[in-house]
């Protein structure tokens, strides 16, 4: 099997695990960047892959926000929006600021506590008082703008005061939205021509992830979102200690 044959697989396998990946990440509300890093990691660089997938995380958010617009909360979209936005162009910039693998491990250490705070509030039962709203959305936002993972701290923040599924998930991907728009042209000023190298990938992923929505979409009514959500903090707290091996750091 020659060259070509070889990474025409690879491409199709990880356009194939995309769908999948952004069809869990419907009902879940978070969650596709976490999930999809370690595939792209395998091509390109950290910095590469935060931009790339941004993209495709902002896709994927259109195409929920387009399929569940009837369903925003627009009163928390007002809470947390615009410290999303602050927060995700702050760690935008700050994160072509740092090298490699540093960033790897930035990224690993978020991916293991923040799926362990949420799994803890809902031990505890604790309510996140409203007042500290703006502050969950500038984190949230901040996250995303460094590292690209922005979902568990949002949920923390954001499925209390949505039960409803439909309503949580539609505003959810609006928030997303929000900070994928802000911090996506930081990235390209700072690596326009690292990231256009990968053009072709990018287009494949974001139409990948705009067919899981659809299918996403039509599992949203008939599972119960918390069982994703289970799985995908998992998946989440996996990755997120692998990320802190590759980085080839002592913490």
């Amino acid at each position: 099997m020659g060259p070509g044959n070889e990474a025409m697989i690879e491409l199709v396998a990880i356009a194939a695990a995309t769908i999948l990946i952004a069809a869990l990440t419907v009902p879940a509300g978070f969650g596709l960047s976490t999930m999809l890093t370690p595939l792209v990691l395998l091509l390109m660089g950290p910095h590469e892959a935060v931009a790339v997938i941004a993209i495709v995380h902002g896709a994927h958010n259109a195409g929920k926000f387009a399929a569940l617009k009837e369903h925003v909360d627009f009163s928390a979209f007002k809470r947390y929006g615009i410290w999303l936005v602050i927060g995700s162009i702050f760690g935008a910039l700050l994160q072509n600021q740092f090298p490699q693998d540093p960033l790897l491990a930035i990224i690993g250490v978020f991916l293991v506590i923040l799926p362990l705070l949420t799994m803890s509030e809902n031990w505890t039962g604790y309510r996140i008082p409203e007042v500290n709203d703006r502050f969950g959305g500038f984190g949230s936002g901040f996250m995303g703008g460094l590292s690209g993972h922005q979902g568990a701290l949002r949920a923390m923040f954001l499925t209390r005061r949505l039960p409803d599924k439909m309503a949580y998930a539609a505003t959810a991907s609006i928030l997303a939205l929000c900070v994928d728009i802000s911090r996506i042209p930081v990235y390209l000023i700072f690596r326009y021509e690292d990231i256009i190298q990968y053009s072709m990938l990018t287009l494949v992923l974001v139409f990948s992830a705009l067919v899981g929505v659809r299918l996403g979409k039509k599992w949203l009514t008939s599972l119960k979102s918390e069982w994703i959500q289970k799985g995908v903090m998992f998946s989440i707290v996996v990755s997120g200690i692998f990320f802190i091996y590759e980085s080839n750091i002592v913490l």
